[in-house]
């Protein structure tokens, strides 16, 4: 009589797990994809919406020059060379 109860308590616990895989877990891996995919799409908001009225071939600087840097003067001179073969 437990041998019975055994294998029916593991075959109700394997078509328990086969119904989870089939209809279940699909629905979960869908809902952890959405939110993957809503914050890829977050991140690249911010990238393309500043980028939105930019012509194609045009250059944009983020990044102001410091006017405030030291001339840097000392360093040496330049020399113009040509290669001898």
């Amino acid at each position: 009589m437990n041998f019975i109860r055994t294998l029916l308590i593991i075959l109700a616990i394997y078509y328990a797990l086969k119904i989870i895989g089939r209809y279940i877990f699909p629905i979960f891996m869908k809902k952890m994809m959405q939110n993957v995919e809503k914050k890829f799409n977050e991140q690249q908001g911010r990238t393309t919406s500043q980028n939105q009225n930019v012509k194609e071939g045009e250059t944009i600087i983020d990044k102001a020059p410091n006017t405030h840097s030291k001339s840097n003067n000392d360093v040496g001179e330049y020399v113009d060379y040509e290669e001898v073969e």
